[in-house]
């Protein structure tokens, strides 16, 4: 029987597994979709289906960079005991690689060709997922980028060369001496790990986060029932501080606490003999965002005695 596309994303749906294994199973059974499942049960390639659905936040972020091209990619898993796992480690530095020669776009990455394999991106995780009995989400990916200059990474935390909780990329465009814009990126990226900027400017800054903020300080003004030209004042003058905590070139320094960070770029340049400019940054902390689940353990071990 002739194995068609649907039938392919029928059994993917039901089972969780790659295409191409879900071709083959389909193949092997005559095109028989529930033998097609067992075929892929016996294979552990089904496993993935039923863990597909358990919140998987732990896990690794990879911050890695060639030349003038930076990656950063975050792959969750449910504990962080499989992040310490070499297999698991080896997974998310190569995922980081390919972000790294080929795209950010997540769907993009995950019909790569995984190296030496013959599975996709996608594939592969499935087959990681049935093989180490966890699920894992592989959440997001960044790339930067300069013509002339540096894209320097950091780690916070490493628990690997390029892995651990906190990755960053800087990324600044320059012509001058290579070793000291490095430096001063590595020192640029451990205050973006500590400061967790919102913005690179007060224009790339999100309209929605600025307004929201706006109508919070409208309402503490009014409050002080003073007239409506000193409230307007008192809102710019506490929105200037805002951008202050969110904007990264705003921001003070958190090695000298005192100067913004646009000025340690401004003297930078006098050392590094050019211009410097500050085009980028990507911050990626493992789990933000992901609600955790609460698990009652005692439930859990009870549960699992009365299956």
């Amino acid at each position: 029987m002739a194995v068609t596309a649907a039938m392919v994303k029928e059994l993917r749906e039901k089972t969780g597994a790659g295409m191409m294994d879900c071709k083959k199973a389909l193949t092997e059974t005559d095109g028989d979709i529930e033998v097609a499942v067992d075929w892929l049960r016996t294979k552990g390639l089904a496993a993935a289906a039923k863990k597909s659905g358990r919140v998987a936040a732990e896990g690794l972020v990879a911050a890695l960079t060639s030349g003038t091209v930076g990656a950063v990619v975050e792959l969750n898993s449910e504990t962080d005991f499989v992040a310490r796992n070499d297999e698991f480690q080896g997974f998310v530095r190569t995922l980081a690689e390919l972000s790294l020669s080929n795209s950010d776009d997540l769907d993009a990455i995950k019909a790569l060709d995984y190296p030496d394999t013959g599975r996709t991106v996608e594939e592969q995780l499935t087959h990681n997922i049935a093989t180490i009995g966890e699920n894992m989400n592989l959440r997001r990916a960044a790339r930067l980028q300069v013509g002339s200059g540096a894209v320097v990474p950091y780690v916070h935390n490493a628990v690997a060369s390029g892995l651990g909780k906190i990755g960053v990329l800087v990324a600044l465009e320059s012509s001058g001496d290579a070793d000291k814009l490095s430096d001063l990126g590595k020192q640029i990226a451990m205050h973006v790990a500590a400061a967790a900027p919102q913005s690179l400017s007060t224009d790339d800054l999100d309209p929605a986060s600025v307004e929201r903020e706006r109508s919070v300080l409208v309402e503490q003004a009014k409050d002080s029932g003073k007239p409506d030209e000193i409230i307007e004042k008192m809102v710019e003058g506490r929105l200037r501080k805002f951008y202050q905590e969110v904007v990264l070139l705003e921001q003070t320094f958190v090695v000298d606490n005192e100067t913004k960070i646009a000025k340690v770029v401004e003297n930078a340049a006098k050392e590094i003999g050019a211009p410097v400019t500050l085009t980028g940054f990507v911050r990626f902390q493992l789990g933000e965002g992901i609600e955790r689940e609460e698990s009652d353990f005692a439930a859990e071990v009870a549960a699992q005695l009365a299956s």
